[in-house]
């Protein structure tokens, strides 16, 4: 049944011609329009007025439905913040073990309600702290974890049978989860009450973010044994964050980020059937990460199309019965990419509009950044105001005091419709080159995202968007005032000391004999998940496990595009 009827569509269309010669042209006529180019984020032209007439053919029940039904446009839970606020989970890590426990234990205090761990750059390129090919690098963007030794220190006086815990790495995600599992039961939690995330999303690594170790296919097989093994054993545990975000931040469009997104999802779950595993079995515990860029309705509307599209996806394409299977549940963080270094404290103003991007689209989970992250990793009180920013939202917005607030607004439905539309464009240009790993093979979605992010950079340099405090609205004059993080410059000399030590005092027989199942395993087709656990609870290191790894599966190193 369609929302309008004809006549009523007739009359309204009518009306609209009535309009625009009664009382828009005499406007435009004494006052004309702004001569900016009217366009979103993505630089999709946006109409100067919305109204049914955009939603005509528009079928309630397959397309908006209600909170907590398919196909899940307005929510995935029928009284979404009303009846429980998302997860104010902020992203946090730097330096030593030692460092980022204190930072996590301080933002449990001030009430964030999740951790989230951002680990540096030698840790998810599988490298121990004092690998050659890691000097200089060791806590810059996040904390060093190179054996379950530090990973104990870092979960020291965390509850982690109460608290859910994120975190962000990919290609050895398979090793770092071991070694939160391995951390857990040495406290005595077993690893079935454990509930978090790992991102574990390798196929936008070679899109976007390029923090790849192995070739596609074997990396391919490590997560799907990690979603096997926690199908399995961890009940409770998000073992794939399938992420948009870096796909965002390399400079993709709202749509790409949608489609490039769902089309990693569905090869994931492609590669659990192939493994034999029933879609109603993993399916509910898939997650998703996106975005919140800074064109507010364009990215409530890319949530409502990507829990449209996911649940169609789910229950047509792939024969999910349980609704659990339908439902897109996901985290958000607002955008790194549009943080200035000029003028750092307007920062926090995008943010906030970000963050209520993220809630009114329904997000179940959120992050926002710092003021200060285009200087530096967080400050104490940066991170702070960031997470008071979540809290004024939560508290004194009213924007949570009904479901979907915004959900029948022409113009969001509309866009919705749109980023809906431009994401199955996509699906049959995917499909065409053979699927997502030829795609990626073949540049396609690398092609895509550069050609996007030049676009947007060119309209900067033009000054034909506006980006306030670096191509508008400068200050010349301009002085940073606000305090930065000072990592302790002693830390990297700690932590060598600790792997050492762990090195030195560790069951060398026991470490060996692991190392050699877990190759002899990857040679082979079983679950590696086992292996990986034996080699962290003999402290064998992430280098180390890594290294095995390589020697059965090699080093991917991308294509040249054109």
């Amino acid at each position: 049944m369609m929302t309008f009827d004809e006549g009523f569509v007739k009359a309204l269309r009518a009306d609209w011609e009535r309009w625009e010669h009664q009382t828009l042209q005499p406007a435009l006529d004494q006052s004309p329009e702004r001569r900016d180019r009217f366009v979103t984020a993505s630089s999709d032209p946006v109409e100067r007025l919305y109204t049914p007439l955009d939603l005509a053919d528009q079928d309630h029940g397959s397309e908006i439905g209600f909170p907590g039904e398919y196909p899940y446009t307005r929510g995935v839970h029928a009284t979404m913040h009303r009846g429980r606020l998302w997860t104010m989970r902020m992203f946090a890590g730097f330096g030593t073990a030692e460092e980022t426990n204190q930072r996590f234990k301080y933002l449990l205090e001030q009430g964030q309600t999740g951790l989230s761990i951002a680990f540096d750059l030698p840790t998810l390129m599988g490298l121990d702290t004092d690998s050659p090919q890691a000097l200089g690098e060791f806590g810059k963007c996040g904390v060093a974890v190179s054996s379950l030794s530090d990973m104990e220190i870092l979960l020291d006086g965390i509850p982690l049978d109460q608290v859910t815990t994120s975190m962000t790495i990919n290609s050895p995600a398979a090793i770092i989860w071991a070694m939160y599992i391995a951390a857990a039961e040495k406290r005595g939690i077993p690893m079935e009450l454990l509930g978090g995330t790992i991102q574990n999303d390798i196929l936008k690594e070679y899109i976007a973010q390029k923090e790849y170790i192995f070739p596609p296919e074997p990396s391919m097989r490590l997560v799907t044994d990690t979603i096997e093994f926690g199908s399995r054993f961890l009940p409770r545990w998000n073992t794939i964050s399938i992420s948009g975000y870096h796909i965002r931040e390399a400079g993709s469009t709202a749509a790409q980020e949608l489609a490039f997104t769902l089309a990693d999802g569905m090869e994931y779950v492609r590669w659990a059937i192939g493994r034999g595993l029933d879609v109603d079995d993993f399916a509910p515990r898939l997650s998703f990460f996106f975005n919140a860029h800074n064109d507010f309705i364009e990215e409530i509307a890319k949530y409502r199309a990507a829990r449209r599209i996911w649940a169609r996806e789910m229950r047509h394409t792939f024969g999910a019965c349980s609704p659990k299977s339908w439902m897109m549940r996901f985290h958000t963080q607002t955008a790194g990419c549009t943080l200035s270094a000029q003028q750092p404290e307007i920062n926090a103003v995008r943010v906030a509009i970000q963050a209520l991007a993220a809630v009114l689209g329904g997000t179940q989970s959120l992050h926002t950044n710092s003021r200060d992250e285009a200087l530096a990793l967080p400050s104490q009180e940066a991170a702070t105001i960031a997470l008071r920013t979540q809290q004024v939202i939560a508290h004194e917005s009213g924007v949570v005091n009904t479901v979907d607030p915004l959900g029948g607004s022409y113009l969001v439905e509309a866009f919705t419709r749109r980023l809906e539309k431009q994401t199955y464009h996509y699906f049959s240009q995917i499909e065409a080159l053979g699927g997502v790993l030829p795609a990626i093979e073949a540049g396609f979605f690398q092609l895509e995202i550069s050609r996007a992010a030049y676009q947007y950079q060119l309209e900067i340099d033009r000054k034909e968007r506006v980006i306030v405090g670096v191509n508008d609205y400068v200050d010349p004059g301009e002085k940073i005032k606000i305090p930065l993080l000072q990592i302790d410059p002693d830390g990297y000399a700690r932590q060598v000391a600790r792997l050492e030590r762990v090195r030195r005092e560790r069951d060398a027989e026991r470490v060996g004999g692991a190392l050699l199942a877990l190759r002899q395993a990857a040679e082979g087709t079983a679950n590696l998940m086992p292996h990986i656990l034996a080699a962290v609870r003999a402290y064998a290191t992430v280098g180390e496990i890594t290294d095995v790894m390589r020697g059965v599966f090699g080093s991917y190193g991308e294509p040249t595009f054109v």
